[in-house]
C-alpha cells in the first residue's frame, strides 16, 4: 500500500518542483535588467558643457537590480588615498519596455530623496545603454545623464 501511495505522490512532487524551477527561469527572462551592472563611462550634459567620466580608473560603480528595486554604490579605487569618495542610493524602479524609472528613496545625497529618474535603456548582449534627464528644482540640477553598463559575471 505504501508503495502505490508514493507512486501517486511522487509524480506531483516532481511536477511542482519542475515549475518552481520553470518559474525562477521565466523571471530572469521576463526582466532582463536583472543582475549587478558595472559603470564604465557616463556622460553628463548640463548648460551646454560636457563631462566624459571613465569609470575604469579611479572610481568604481556598480548599479544592483532585482524584481522590484534598485541600490548604487560608488566609492574611489584607492582607498581614500587621494580623494575619499562613497555614494549610495536606492529604491524602487518601474520598467515599461524601454523606459526605466527610479524613485530615489535612499541616497547619501540627501537632496536628490524623493525624486524620480526616467531613463531610456538599450540592451545589447550584456551592456546596458541608459540615457536620460536628472532635474531636481531645489537643487538647480537638470542635466542628461548617458551611461554605459556592463554586466558583472556571476
Amino acid at each position: 500500500m505504501q508503495r502505490i501511495i508514493g507512486f501517486i505522490v511522487l509524480p506531483f512532487l516532481l511536477v511542482a518542483c519542475g515549475q518552481e524551477n520553470g518559474d525562477k527561469a521565466s523571471k530572469a527572462t521576463l526582466n532582463p535588467v536583472a543582475g549587478t551592472w558595472q559603470l564604465v563611462t557616463a556622460i553628463l550634459i548640463e548648460k551646454g558643457d560636457t563631462t566624459v567620466t571613465d569609470y575604469t580608473k579611479n572610481i568604481s560603480f556598480i548599479k544592483i537590480i532585482n524584481d522590484t528595486h534598485f541600490a548604487f554604490l560608488q566609492h574611489d579605487v584607492n582607498k581614500g588615498r587621494d580623494s575619499a569618495v562613497f555614494v549610495a542610493g536606492g529604491g524602487k524602479y518601474t520598467l515599461r519596455d524601454s523606459l526605466y524609472t527610479e524613485h530615489l528613496e535612499y541616497c547619501s545625497a540627501r537632496d536628490w530623496e524623493g525624486n524620480d529618474f526616467t531613463f531610456t535603456i538599450a540592451l545589447k548582449g550584456d551592456t546596458l545603454l541608459q540615457s536620460g534627464v536628472e532635474k531636481i528644482v531645489s537643487s538647480g540640477i537638470d542635466r542628461i545623464n548617458i551611461e554605459k553598463y556592463i554586466k558583472v559575471k556571476e
